[in-house]
Order: structure tokens, then C-alpha cells, then sequence
């Protein structure tokens, strides 16, 4: 059927000379292109290849030649159509450009080669970053889009980072994650929105189904900011009742929310604060497990309680019992009072209960891993920054739910 379909659509392609009204067009240097005669050329379809025949312009002037009827079907300069490039960069974005031949093949009957999959993938990719980059742009002029009214009670803005494995170039000048070592990974920012209207029997929040859109890039904290921002403004964000920003305790995450963000709700990842605990009881009893769980009863209370200042009054008290004998246990103990202290804010749990809040920013973790580990992180994968990047912006668009619109919008421009 494949071939009967491809042979009826090269029977479609084969275009006449043109008429004498359209024997010249214009060229890109200002003088005329005349037609010189019909050229073929070879092009992979859903269908299978087919034969394109088409006019052929040459401009005396500048010696540049083309063919106008293949911008028109979207193969200007490729040897695949556009529905094998939107097939090709849909598996790009979900598993290795090499591991891509076989369900090409499988699924669509089609043999393409790792490296067609892997210049659709990011040549799509391109495309979508650079619309949400014309986006954001609009945004740091105040070029907002007029999102109707709408009925959120509460919507939330969570940010984290995840390392990406990128190439020696794109990774030189940096320092390494561990003291001495070259550094082998760039940060990619993740950022997620999504809203809440309703509790479960219990009290606890629900997740509005399907509300959840993803952002992200490797890039600084100040671009990745307005990324998140524009996104959260698209989706409503003025409207809600209740806005709330959730993060691990990273400065660079609260100076955003600050910047862009104000006003809302800002929650330090419960879960994440407890970490803190156990990396003090890990310092107090490195060799014994069960004195670092007893260790960790009352101080775990303290926190789920919100009761951050007797919390870090107690950090304090310990770290100075420590002061002679380990210096170094008191600094590590200190960071971790100045840690608390700093976000007390951020830490009252009852309270943000109360109100029916998430406190835990178990979205964005796991949008680090199936957003970005999953494609971005795989054995033996070190990307360049502008190739990671158009990877995230594909899977981005896909995920929330946009692939179809862009390629409408595209199709359309």
C-alpha cells in the first residue's frame, strides 16, 4: 500500500514547465530568475521516496538557482517531507538518535539513517526554542499576552536544577562538582506550573489533572527566570487566588521568585529540609545508625512543626558543645542553622497545610528525571549546549501538550 501511495504521489509531484507569464521570478539579489527547464529530485515521504519534478530557476546575475515549488511543500534544501521530519524529531525526543532507526522502520516502514533523525530532531527543536525566545522577549518589554479571566484557585511556580553531561568545550573555564576535577556537566533550570483545585478525603492537595507545563534551558538563573515567567503569565498566573512557589532552598531559586514572582507563597521543599537534618546527624554520628535516628525524632518534629527558631537555637547549642573538640563538625553545623534560619519563612508547614498547600516539590524532581534524565542523561551521552537545549525545548512543547499547535503555526507561516 506504501508503494502504491508513493507511486500516486509522484504522479501528483510531476509539475508542467510554467506558462509564459511566469517564465521569470524574482531573485533574492533584486534582478529576475528566468526557467531553465524541469529538475527531479528524490524525496522521502510517509509514503515512501518519491520522484519530485519541478521547475528550475536561474538568475544570470548571481548564478543562484531554485526551485519555488519546494518551499511551497517544505523541502527547500532537504531530502525528507515534512510529516517524515515531525516522525523523525518525535523520536528524537524520546530516546537515542541511533536507537530511532528501528522504530522508523517498525512503525513506519521507513530507513533512515541516526544522523536524519538526529538533524530533524534538533532543526525542530531550533524552531521551537527560538519562538519561545521571541516570547520571552516580548515579556522583558512588557509585551504580555491577554490571557482571559479564569476561575484558579491556587497555581503554583516550582523551580530546580539538574546536571546535564555536555561536551569538553561547552563545559571548559568551570569549576567541577568535586574539588579539582574538570567539570563534565552544565546545569540545566527545570521549571514546572501547574494548578490545584481540590483535597482529597484526608485534607491533602490534589493536583489538577493534565495541568502541569514544563520550562527549562541551560542557561543563567536571570534568563531562566523570565522563561519561567512568561510561562506562568500564559497560564494564567494574574488570575489566580492563591500563588505559590515551591524550591529545594537554592538562593538563586528565591531571588526569582522575588524578581518575578512576588507576592506569592513561598514554600522550601519539606522533604529537602530534612535532608538538611540528616546531613547534621550524619556529622554528629557518622558510624552508628541508630544514634543518627534517634538523633533526628525530636529534630524532625521541630521542623514539621515549623518551629524553626527553637530549631536553630538547638543547631547553635550543639554546634558550640562541638566548637574545641570538632571544628569541623561546627561549621558544617552552623551552615546548616543559617540554612534554617535564613528560610524560616519558608518553613511553616502547619500553616501552609492548613491552607490545603503542597510542601513538597516532588513535581519538578520528577520532571528532572522524566523531562531531562531520561533523555538527556543516558550512558555515554555528552551533549553540546545548543543541541541539549533544543532537545529540552522539543520535549518541553511535546510534553505540555503544544507539539500540534507549533506544527500548525508552522505549517501555516
Amino acid at each position: 500500500m506504501h508503494k502504491a501511495g508513493a507511486a500516486a504521489l509522484t504522479q501528483l509531484l510531476q509539475y508542467d514547465p510554467p506558462d509564459e507569464a511566469h517564465r521569470t521570478i524574482p531573485c533574492s539579489c533584486g534582478h529576475p530568475a528566468c526557467y531553465k527547464e524541469l529538475r527531479s529530485k528524490t524525496v522521502l515521504t510517509v509514503l515512501g521516496p518519491v520522484e519530485l519534478s519541478r521547475p528550475y530557476y536561474l538568475c544570470e546575475h548571481c548564478s543562484k538557482g531554485q526551485c519555488p515549488v519546494d518551499a511551497e511543500l517544505g523541502v527547500a534544501g532537504l531530502e525528507s517531507s515534512p510529516g517524515v521530519r515531525r516522525m523523525e524529531s518525535v523520536v528524537g525526543s524520546e530516546m537515542p538518535f541511533a536507537s530511532g532507526c528501528e522504530p522508523m522502520k517498525e512503525l513506519a516502514g521507513l530507513d533512515v539513517p541516526a544522523k536524519a533523525i538526529e538533524r530533524a530532531s534538533e532543526a525542530i527543536g531550533l524552531q521551537i526554542a527560538l519562538r519561545d525566545t521571541r516570547e520571552i522577549a516580548r515579556t522583558k518589554q512588557l509585551v504580555l499576552p491577554v490571557v482571559p479571566k479564569q476561575n484558579i484557585p491556587k497555581m503554583y511556580v516550582l523551580m530546580d536544577g539538574v546536571q546535564v553531561p555536555v561536551v569538553r568545550k561547552d563545559a571548559e573555564g568551570r569549576a567541577g562538582r568535586t574539588e579539582g576535577q574538570p567539570a563534565r556537566t552544565r546545569e540545566c533550570k527545570l521549571g514546572c506550573v501547574f494548578t490545584q483545585t481540590t483535597l482529597d478525603k484526608e485534607g491533602r492537595p490534589i493536583r489538577d489533572s493534565d495541568s502541569t507545563t514544563y520550562v527549562g534551558a541551560i542557561e543563567t538563573a536571570e534568563e531562566f527566570g523570565f522563561r519561567l515567567y512568561t510561562e506562568a503569565w500564559g497560564r494564567g498566573w494574574q488570575w489566580a487566588t492563591i500563588k505559590v512557589v515551591i524550591g529545594d532552598g537554592a538562593i538563586w531559586i528565591w531571588n526569582q521568585a522575588d524578581r518575578h514572582f512576588p507576592g506569592a507563597i513561598q514554600i522550601v521543599d519539606l522533604y529537602h529540609a530534612r535532608e538538611h537534618l540528616w546531613e547534621v546527624a550524619a556529622w554528629l554520628h557518622p558510624n552508628d545508625s541508630a544514634a543518627k535516628k534517634l538523633w533526628m525524632a525530636p529534630m524532625k518534629d521541630l521542623l514539621d512543626e515549623g518551629k524553626i527558631e527553637p530549631l536553630v537555637a538547638k543547631l547553635r547549642e550543639i554546634a558550640a558543645d562541638h566548637a574545641l573538640a570538632q571544628p569541623k563538625v561546627t561549621e558544617e553545623i552552623l551552615k546548616e542553622a543559617d540554612y534554617f534560619e535564613t528560610n524560616a519563612t519558608r518553613m511553616r508547614y502547619p500553616q501552609f497545610r492548613a491552607q490545603g498547600l503542597f510542601v513538597g516539590s516532588g513535581v519538578i524532581e520528577a520532571g528532572c528525571k522524566s523531562v531531562i534524565g531520561s533523555r538527556l542523561k543516558q550512558s555515554g551521552m555528552f551533549w553540546t549546549v545548543r543541541g541539549a537545549n533544543e532537545i529540552i525545548a522539543l520535549r518541553c512543547c511535546r510534553l505540555n501538550g503544544r507539539f500540534e499547535d507549533f506544527w500548525e503555526e508552522n505549517r501555516a507561516a
